[in-house]
């Protein structure tokens, strides 16, 4: 969730070092520190509050001279946010600084051993324990001590580490916590996530669970934990740089979901091969795909309501049992794995801690695991039996869109596979979909440039309390997500509910004035949505419709309608998604609420 940066080379590092976690500042943080050693002494700087407040103190780096240093934005997790509390951490003589993503799950029995050996702590962080258990164990070879403290060391880290007696060797280290480096024309960078780096090089080195790196202005070693040397690949990065800048749009957020028509097409075009689906990093043959008996999707946020649609539209195609479970529940319920299960891990950042502890268990239980992720070399792409990457880009702001969009593509894509080879689809309704599929970049374009009228009802709900979104089977999914795109960015009270439960305790919620958004897309559910949408209104409620064109019937039913382009019936939530978007976002900005980074969430949930 936090953010680290570290360079060792011929430039001064603290620009670096201040630039590269300005790219980092989507991951959430509520402090920002930088160490920066000039070859005589560690210089630091920690400041509560946003990155700028750093760069003011520090005169965007100026007044620290020397060419190698660490920095990081916190998001705390032991420990208040203040100024103490903010990394990075020294020891006691300032001769070893930490930087540090993850927790450290047995700081406390960690710190009462260092307390009874005359150790002083002045922060309320596990990641003080870091730099005095460092301390402890150093006797002039950093590698020696940096491999006995993760030895003791249980939980999860990404470290960025400086000893003063090594004036030009930066150390970088990894568990379970993600962390890249690359060579620059310059030096070595170290960071948390790619954008980050991209400024300065394409080519980064992922680091695996538990491997150490050593850099120099010219060199880079890997080591285990045994300290035995490692051969690596670098992995090329694609991204634009500009991906990653706003491009300018006021936010993010507003950029990204403009980037959806061409995220979803670099998506599915090149699995589209004439009349055929041609998914090649599945890794699996027709047999294979023939013998799966059921599937198991499993997700945080976003992406688990993006594999709720994958459920009805799996089940729906192929005719294959589909169980969906939140990755942080899957976890603790002794899943059943039997013979022919694939499970399918979603998740944008391929490092979600909860995605990834699933991924293990499951594989461990011998099934074969999919992944389908956003970031080339990610932990989940690396660990999974194959991946299939959704080609969005760079996605900055917190509350998805474009990546959310990709995945629905992706679902859609391997349900009209495993269709196709099972059976379940003729080759003229396959045919059909993939026609329907190719169309929705531009039917999405059409419903972002009707954002007026979206923007213009947004502005009347700036005051609302309470939002409720119903909906029914595939409408229901939709729901989940429009309502988690209010919430997360508006700080508006919204649940989402299946329709049919209305009357089993949820309608007694329902009051003059309420906002409800009545999702209906699935001719077949239309009648039963209609009632739905009567319940509410007789009780006061104020009824926004998302609804397919023509259907004309709805209007006595609703407030106020907002109609989406015919296509499928297992493709709607990729148009009903845009308006519900569109809404959230003019709302968060009416409100003065900040889009890209809402208060208490962070992009990459890389801690449990």
């Amino acid at each position: 969730m936090c953010g680290i940066v570290g360079y060792v080379g011929e430039r001064p590092a603290a620009p670096i070092l201040l630039d590269g976690l300005g790219k980092l500042e989507y991951r959430g943080y509520d402090s920002a520190g930088i160490a920066v050693y000039d070859g005589e002494r560690i210089q630091m700087k920690k400041s509560k509050g946003r990155l700028k407040v750093l760069s003011e103190l520090t005169h965007d780096g100026e007044i620290f001279p020397g060419h190698m240093g660490i920095g990081h934005t916190r998001w705390a997790t032991h420990g208040e946010p203040s100024d103490v509390n903010a990394h990075p951490h020294f020891n006691a003589d300032q001769s070893i600084v930490v930087v540090h993503n993850g927790i450290i799950e047995n700081y406390l029995k960690l710190k009462k051993k260092l307390t009874a050996k005359g150790y002083e702590f002045v922060s309320d962080t596990d990641t003080e324990v870091i730099a005095h258990l460092l301390d402890h164990y150093y006797q002039g070879n950093p590698l020696q001590a940096i491999i006995k403290i993760m030895h003791r060391m249980e939980g999860s880290y990404a470290l960025g580490i400086m000893f003063k007696d090594h004036p030009k060797e930066l150390y970088a280290v990894r568990k379970d916590s993600p962390l890249i480096v690359g060579h620059t024309k310059d030096g070595c960078i170290i960071a948390s996530d790619v954008p980050a780096v991209l400024k300065y090089t394409r080519d980064v080195y992922f680091i695996e669970n538990e491997e150490i790196v050593r850099m120099k202005q010219d060199s880079m070693e890997f080591f285990n934990v045994d300290e035995e040397s490692i051969e690596k690949e670098s992995t090329h990065i694609d991204w634009d740089v500009d991906a990653a800048e706003k491009g300018g749009c006021e936010h993010f957020m507003l950029k990204e979901m403009y980037e959806q028509p061409k995220a979803i097409t670099d998506t599915f075009s090149p699995r589209l091969k004439g009349k055929e689906i041609v998914i090649e990093e599945l890794g699996m043959s027709d047999e294979d795909i023939l013998s799966v008996k059921k599937m198991m999707i499993v997700a945080c946020g976003s992406a688990y309501h993006a594999g709720v649609t994958g459920k009805y539209v799996l089940e729906g195609m192929a005719r294959i049992p589909v169980e969906v479970d939140l990755a942080s529940e899957y976890r603790y319920r002794d899943p059943l794995i039997e013979e022919g299960t694939l499970m399918i891990i979603i998740s944008q950042s391929g490092e979600t801690a909860d995605s990834l502890a699933a991924l293990r268990d499951s594989r461990s239980r011998g099934a074969k695991v999919l992944g389908i992720v956003n970031v080339v070399g990610s932990s989940i792409a690396r660990e999974a039996d194959n991946v299939m990457y959704t080609w969005a880009g760079p996605e900055i702001a917190v509350a998805t869109t474009k990546a959310y969009s990709c995945q629905l593509i992706a679902l859609y894509l391997l349900a009209m596979k495993f269709a196709k080879v099972r059976g379940t689809v003729t080759d003229q309704e396959l045919e059909g979909y993939i026609e329907d599929l190719k169309r929705i970049p531009e039917q999405v374009e059409m419903l972002l440039n009707n954002k007026n009228r979206i923007q213009k009802f947004a502005t009347r709900y700036l005051a609302a309390r309470d939002v409720f979104f119903i909906g029914r089977g595939i409408d229901y999914a939709i729901s989940l997500e429009g309502s988690l795109k209010l919430k997360e960015i508006s700080y508006i009270h919204s649940e989402a509910y299946a329709a049919g439960e209305l009357k089993h305790g949820t309608i007694s919620l329902i009051e003059e004035g309420t906002l409800v958004a009545a999702v209906l897309t699935q001719e077949k559910l239309y009648q039963k949505m209609i009632s739905n949408m009567v319940e509410v209104r007789t009780r006061g409620a104020f009824v926004l419709a998302v609804t397919n064109e023509g259907n004309g019937e709805v209007k006595r039913a609703a407030d106020y309608v907002i109609y989406i382009p015919e296509t499928n019936p297992y493709f709607t939530n990729s148009l009903a998604i845009i308006p519900l978007q569109l809404f959230g976002y003019y709302i968060s900005v009416g409100k003065g609420c900040d889009v890209d980074k809402p208060r208490n969430l962070a992009k990459s949930v890389t801690v449990e």
